[in-house]
């Protein structure tokens, strides 16, 4: 972060060059090796980018020390990035590094030669994928301690560069409220600072005493020093009007750009919104809407396509849909159901481009297809003023639609307890639900506030979660369509029925509960937070008013299932609730099997199929094969049934 005597810089420049060495004579195979290399030529350019343009002046070396150790990183920079692996835009690379090394050589502007160093740093971060981000904002909080702690003696408590320990050190702190300095410095810049220090000087590296999320945290503290109190009301105020969005769409873009370089290129406006947002970056992922989410890993993905990352392009794709479109769907198909189908069966055909490894034009234009259709579905909510009876319909739907196989299941599963005399069951099938409940409402609580579950490892609880009730639904409903043909119901009831009800038998039945409550909760809340969010603070009544009346249907549903079964003869009842059962478990082998494919674990081949989402038909070939598998052994179970009921009976008549 200072300038350094000419004999230290060439030991920093030596040792450069034996790192490229090493690596060069590994060939770069390990990806941690490459990523170190080449995050030191970033180091290096980001110097080259400040430095240089303080030392030469129309042609005149102001500083022929300092001159000399830019040469020596421009010739360090061309060494590392030769040795990287092999990649179709390598040679781009050398011949730019090549371009800046002939340019500091000529003495050439320094502008010039700033604005080259800046286009190779970028070039590089994206041909070889460097993370120059954190995985997620870092804790501000933590910043400060840390600022005094490991900062504050040398830099001064107020970033001036005149703490105590400040007067024994050649050359001085940095002085972070120098503007020309700060306004060149990424935040990624001062990471990389604080990662692997400046040799020559009291700057030394934190990457053993600081882990990452403490180095970023410092980074973005120490480069908020300059920034004003009018600063940051301005930028926060043109933040919650949306400017800056479409620049400042995730934390790389804060951390990849230098103040200076974001004025220049985005204006005054985006300047003090970046002012704001490196004070408080959390603001990037809370006020990010989930279509905003789909459009940039839309972005992301067809970017990956491009590099040769399938695999990634594809998870990418997965997240544009399961983490940003589903969360608005109900809310969409209040205004534009047509809209809503056609971005879902988009999404899901450009998920199957990317499989069939297609030309990436032919991908490109599916992209711009489905971005321009997330646009409409932008202006048709944006545009479009939900009533407050709008708003509570679509509140309503959602508890009905996530809801109605569980309370069926469940509201089964009582009635059966009930009409065969176990009441002394009901405690686990209520423990089943009720421990759903929980569990559920506590795993939101987790992924909101400490670790971040993902939108296809929600599909995949759900799906794994549906095909295990299936198991247990079969397991269930076979056992209940093989009494129907009980000779003696009374002894039946009282021997047969409550002898087979052993523990494993409840077990099971709990275990059923419980799934299929805990597959919907989680993803239900979800949907809730999105409509809360769409409907802002005037209609929020509105959607607990939907939510209460949705709760009604279902539990009024739930009695009725109960006092009509408890009406039936009891033949009659255990033929409708085994028929029942075996019903749901087509429809949760529809369902699981979707919600998998979602998630990317198991491939998706679409066919000429209507969907039937009530019943779990979704129109893939996997999908109605197991289905037709499941509904097979169905037929074929409850007919072996009757022919041993039958053949029991010509024996014992």
């Amino acid at each position: 972060m200072q300038r350094k005597d000419c004999s230290l810089k060439q030991g920093f420049y030596s040792f450069m060059l034996l790192l490229t060495g090493l690596l060069s004579y590994s060939g770069v195979s390990c990806a941690e090796n490459v990523d170190r290399a080449a995050q030191n030529a970033l180091h290096m350019l980001d110097y080259i980018s400040v430095d240089y343009p303080e030392f030469i002046r129309n042609g005149q070396v102001l500083n022929p020390q300092e001159y000399q150790e830019q040469l020596e990183f421009a010739q360090a920079v061309v060494d590392i990035i030769e040795n990287l692996p092999t990649q179709p835009q390598k040679n781009t690379l050398i011949k730019q590094s090549q371009g800046l090394l002939v340019a500091i050589q000529s003495k050439v502007q320094g502008e010039k030669v700033a604005v080259a160093a800046h286009h190779l740093h970028t070039n590089l971060v994206n041909i070889y994928h460097l993370k120059i981000a954190p995985q997620s904002p870092p804790d501000l909080t933590i910043a400060k301690t840390l600022y005094q702690t490991h900062c504050g003696s040398c830099h001064g408590t107020e970033g001036y560069g005149n703490g105590l320990a400040a007067q024994n050190l050649d050359p001085k702190p940095s002085n972070f409220h120098d503007e020309n300095r700060q306004t060149q410095r990424s935040i990624y810049s001062l990471f990389n600072t604080l990662t692997l220090g400046v040799p020559g000087t009291g700057m030394p590296s934190f990457q053993q005493s600081l882990n990452d999320e403490q180095r970023w945290a410092l980074a973005f503290f120490v480069s908020a020093f300059p920034t004003t109190t009018e600063e940051l009301a301005s930028g926060k105020a043109l933040w919650q009007q949306g400017t800056g969005k479409k620049f400042f769409t995730n934390l790389q873009a804060l951390t990849s750009q230098a103040p200076k370089e974001i004025k220049t290129q985005y204006g005054e406006d985006a300047y003090q919104v970046f002012t704001y947002l490196r004070s408080d970056p959390a603001q990037l992922v809370n006020g990010r809407s989930p279509l905003q989410l789909s459009r940039q890993r839309l972005e992301q993905s067809l970017e990956a396509y491009q590099q040769g990352h399938h695999s990634q392009a594809q998870q990418l794709a997965v997240e544009a849909y399961l983490e940003g479109f589903e969360l608005i769907e109900s809310s969409l198909d209040t205004v534009d159901s047509p809209l809503r189908l056609r971005i879902e069966q988009e999404m899901m055909a450009y998920r199957q481009l990317i499989r069939q490894k297609i030309p990436i034009a032919m991908l490109k234009s599916q992209q711009v297809q489905l971005q321009s259709l997330l646009d409409q579905a932008q202006n048709r909510l944006e545009n479009t003023q939900l009533s407050a009876t709008a708003i509570a319909f679509s509140a309503l739907t959602i508890i009905v639609r996530e809801g109605l196989e569980a309370v069926l299941v469940v509201g089964t599963l009582i009635s059966v307890l009930v009409r065969t005399g176990r009441r002394d069951g009901l405690v686990y099938v209520h423990l089943g639900w009720i421990a759903a409940l929980g569990l559920g409402v506590l795993t939101w609580f987790i992924a909101t506030y400490f670790i971040a579950i993902s939108g296809a490892s929600r599909e995949i609880t759900e799906g794994v979660a549906a095909l295990v009730a299936v198991i247990i639904l079969l397991y269930v409903g076979f056992w209940l369509h093989g009494k129907t043909y009980a000779d003696s119901w009374q002894r039946f009831i009282t021997k047969q029925v409550q002898g087979a009800l052993n523990k494993r038998t409840l077990r099971a039945l709990a275990v059923l509960s419980f799934l299929a409550v805990y597959r919907e909760v989680f993803e239900t809340i979800l949907f809730y937070e999105a409509l809360l969010a769409q409907a802002g603070t005037s209609e929020q009544m509105a959607v607990f008013k939907g939510f209460g009346a949705g709760a009604g249907i279902l539990a009024i549903l739930s009695g009725a299932i109960f006092y009509s079964s408890i009406r039936l003869p009891l033949k009659l009842f255990f033929g409708v609730t085994s028929a029942t059962m075996a019903l749901l478990a087509v429809i949760m082998t529809g369902k699981g099997i979707g919600a998998l494919q979602e998630a990317g674990w198991i491939p998706l081949n679409p066919i000429a199929f209507p969907a039937i989402p009530t019943l779990g038909i979704y129109p893939s070939w996997q999908g109605l094969t197991l289905q037709a598998l499941i509904l097979i052994l169905i037929t074929a179970g409850f007919l072996y049934q009757h022919y041993i009921s039958r053949q029991s009976s010509v024996k014992n008549p």
